[in-house]
């Protein structure tokens, strides 16, 4: 069977899953959410250094999957050498969608929205430098924008009014009239983007990398072992949760998504 781990802080990563889940039906998912040590975008490179690489080393052994996939844009920015050079199987990172957002903007104005580690990192900074050096660029993070994807997945109410505070950055002078794209560069603002286009001022492309991510990951599977089960073959999707026992909500929130067994982990 062909098994893909893929890991995150939270269930951000769910909207990576999706589109793996869709461009590869009949791949063996494992989902592993770090909740014990969410949020990672307050956390300092070396904390996450310490942690990470020694975790998917330990999720590879458990797991033995065909590919990871680290669907965390603050893991990828820090820590994806490290995990690489921790583990055997290949592994794909998030990559910020800085190019694709530039291509698409028409008024080269466009905002990296993501947690506070990822848009400090020089990883974000060479991306601008490479492929958007023709735009005006404004960088927002937010925690807490993390925090309302986790409770609107729990079942909880999304706090609009505050939701529009932690973009309004985006939009203050002197470019924020001008800007026509947002590169989402943490996998869980994806799971708001309903909430985030009725919060913005005027209508923007909110950019994700989550399809990208599963064509790659199809790539390095290849072709014919991506699709080497069989239709009535007995499988089961797992998600695995670094934590407290997950509520009923939540449990539901990874059904949704696929993910038929939910287990929580003991840190």
């Amino acid at each position: 069977m062909t098994q893909v781990l893929i890991f995150d802080s939270g269930i951000g990563g769910l909207s990576v899953a999706r589109h793996i889940h869709a461009l590869l039906p009949a791949a063996v998912l494992t989902y592993v959410a770090d909740d014990e040590f969410r949020p990672y975008g307050d956390k300092s490179e070396a904390q996450l250094n310490a942690r990470l690489p020694g975790l998917l080393a330990s999720l590879e052994i458990a797991c033995q999957p065909d590919v990871i996939v680290i669907a965390c844009n603050t893991a990828s920015t820090t820590a994806l050498p490290a995990i690489r050079a921790a583990v055997n199987a290949p592994v794909v990172g998030v990559v910020p969608a800085i190019k694709p957002a530039a291509q698409q903007s028409l008024t080269k104005s466009i905002a990296v929205l993501g947690t506070p580690g990822t848009v400090a990192r020089a990883y974000v900074d060479d991306l601008i430098s490479e492929f958007a050096s023709d735009c005006a660029v404004t960088l927002v993070g937010s925690t807490a924008l993390v925090e309302m994807a986790e409770r609107k997945l729990a079942g909880g109410p999304v706090d609009m009014a505050r939701l529009k505070r932690e973009i309004a950055p985006i939009f203050t002078p002197p470019n924020g009239h001008n800007i026509d794209a947002v590169v989402l560069a943490c996998t869980h603002f994806p799971l708001l983007v309903d909430e985030l286009e009725k919060s913005a001022p005027h209508k923007v492309a909110w950019i994700d990398s989550g399809a990208a991510i599963a064509r790659r990951t199809k790539l390095l599977l290849g072709r014919a072992q991506a699709l080497e089960m069989t239709a009535g073959t007995s499988r089961h999707n797992t998600a695995l949760l670094i934590g407290p026992q997950p509520s009923p909500a939540r449990r539901k929130a990874f059904a949704d998504f696929g993910f038929d067994r939910v287990v929580a982990l003991k840190p």
